[in-house]
This record gives C-alpha cells, structure tokens and sequence, in this order.
C-alpha cells in the first residue's frame, strides 16, 4: 500500500516540487525557485508525496496577531483521497503550535474544489479582492 509522505523543502529539487504544486494550483500568481527560497524563510512549507509521486505542498504564515494561514493545495488527479485534509490538519496544528488563536485560509476563486474543501471544513468567508481581471481571492477564517 502507498504511503503519504511528508518534506520539509531543504533543498532545490523539493523546492522545485513544491512550486510547481503552487503553480498548477495558483497559476494567477506563478512564482520562481527564487521566489520559493524566499517564502521558505519566511514560512513553513512542506511537499506531500505518496511514495515518489508528488501529491500536494503547504504553506503555514506564521501568526501575526494571533492569526496564522494555512493553506493546503493538492494536484487534481491526486483530490479526494484525504490528502488535503491531512496536509492541512498538519499544518494547523504547527500554526496552534506557534500561537495561532485564530487560522485563516486564502483561495482563488477560480479553485471550485479548494473553497468546497474550505467550507467543508468550517471555514467562513471573511474577505474577498480581486488582483486582476479574473483574479478573485477569498480568504476564510474558522469561526
């Protein structure tokens, strides 16, 4: 039976693995390796792979005034098996380890099955904006 993995991004190839995730799922705000490195410093990412097949990637911001986002993105031949719920319980719980009171998520509202994922667990619309033309981006908080 396979089994999901999860990495810590520690080196190029996982960073390359990790935005290509990004990049599929966001492609409104495509980033560079040089990018990633940056957001590595500054967050905490991992990469989800069941066995050697990358699967998904997460990013946790960590809290600022009590609020920290999670944000869990799975490739869509891989959605519906329970990894996005696993990628983001484990990334709210690093974020409640960190001090979060408060977790908000960020979707781009062209992502159907990722607001679906939200509101199925629990998240409420809080704020929207649009970043372009067709860019709409909805960030949800649990209540």
């Amino acid at each position: 039976m396979p089994t999901l993995r999860f990495e810590q991004p520690d080196d190029d190839n996982k960073l390359e693995d990790w935005r290509y995730v990004h990049n599929e799922i966001i492609p409104a705000d495509p980033l560079s390796l040089d990018d990633v490195r940056g957001r590595v410093a500054r967050h905490h990412l991992e990469v989800a792979y069941l066995d050697e097949v990358l699967v998904g990637c997460s990013t946790v911001r960590p809290p600022q005034d009590g609020t920290a986002t999670v944000i869990a993105r799975v490739l869509p031949g891989h959605r519906g098996q329970g990894f996005g719920g696993r990628l983001y319980d484990r990334g709210a719980e690093l974020a409640r380890r960190l001090g979060a009171e408060v977790i908000e998520t960020i979707v781009l509202g062209t992502n159907a099955d990722g607001l679906r994922f939200a509101h199925r667990r629990g998240f409420v619309e809080v704020d929207r904006y649009a970043a372009g033309v067709d860019e709409v981006w909805h960030t949800l908080r649990l209540p």
